[in-house]
Order: C-alpha cells, then sequence, then structure tokens
C-alpha cells in the first residue's frame, strides 16, 4: 500500500465532520510536502522566515505552542503549500489554514522527535508514511 493510500484511508476513517475536516487537511498538507522540492525543511524554513520561529522551536521541542489560521497563512502563504493542500483535501484555503493550526504542530513535532528536521535527502517516502500513520492515527482516536 503505498503512502497515498495510506493517507485515503485513514483519512475516510476520521468520523465526525470537524476530525475529517482536519484529517482530510491533514492527509492534504502531506501529500503536498511530499510533492514539494524542499518538503519539510521548506516547511520549516517558511515558518521561521515569516515570524513563527518561536512555534517552530517549541514545535521540534515537543512541546504544543498553538498557533492562529492568520500565523498559518503568514508563514506559509508564499511558499503554495496551502493552496496545494486545498487542492489534495478538495477543501477551502480557509478550512487549511484553520485545520493546520492545529495539525501544523503534530507534524513539527513529528519530525521533530529528535530536535530537528530530517536532513534532505533522507527516506522520505517512508518518513511521509510514518506521519501520515501518526498524524491521522491522532483524529482517528479522538
Amino acid at each position: 500500500m503505498g503512502i497515498l493510500d495510506t493517507i485515503q484511508q485513514l483519512a475516510g476513517q476520521a468520523g465526525d465532520d470537524s476530525h475529517s475536516d482536519q484529517a482530510k487537511v491533514a492527509g492534504g498538507f502531506i501529500q503536498a510536502l511530499t510533492a514539494h522540492p524542499e518538503g519539510i525543511q521548506g516547511v520549516l524554513s517558511a515558518l521561521q522566515a515569516n515570524g513563527m520561529a518561536d512555534h517552530v522551536g517549541s514545535w521540534l521541542n515537543g512541546q504544543a505552542q498553538t498557533a492562529t489560521p492568520d500565523q498559518v497563512q503568514q508563514g506559509l502563504g508564499a511558499s503554495g503549500l496551502i493552496e496545494k493542500t486545498a487542492e489534495h483535501a478538495g477543501v477551502s484555503p480557509a478550512v487549511v489554514t484553520t485545520a493546520l493550526a492545529t495539525v501544523l504542530p503534530m507534524v513539527i513535532q513529528h519530525f521533530g522527535q529528535s530536535g530537528q528536521a530530517p536532513a534532505a535527502g533522507g527516506d522520505q517516502s517512508s518518513s511521509m508514511a510514518s506521519l501520515a500513520e501518526s498524524v491521522l492515527g491522532k483524529f482517528l482516536s479522538k
């Protein structure tokens, strides 16, 4: 089973509407990350360059500092990931920024368990599959 199959299967199991939107956005975001030339490192760089360095630092260290949809828009707006995520998830960019305020800390924490993002050129496919299972699994357990 490929990563996209895993994402679709897990997102489909998410349950109620709010969890379903978050799961769709999480899946869409992971798909967008998979296709993004800079991957998760590009996301971290964009967030840090756009005023969210403190958030990124706390997420990489396992803390759950919250973000607002406006902060997500500010941090990722120029990267194209919000629009790509909306396209993959089949929701509006506004739904994406709202859901990413919850999803983004989980994604960054997943990669930051060692205190840093994975090195560029690493095994992105297995990292993304593991991320999909970890993040989407949290919505299934709620």
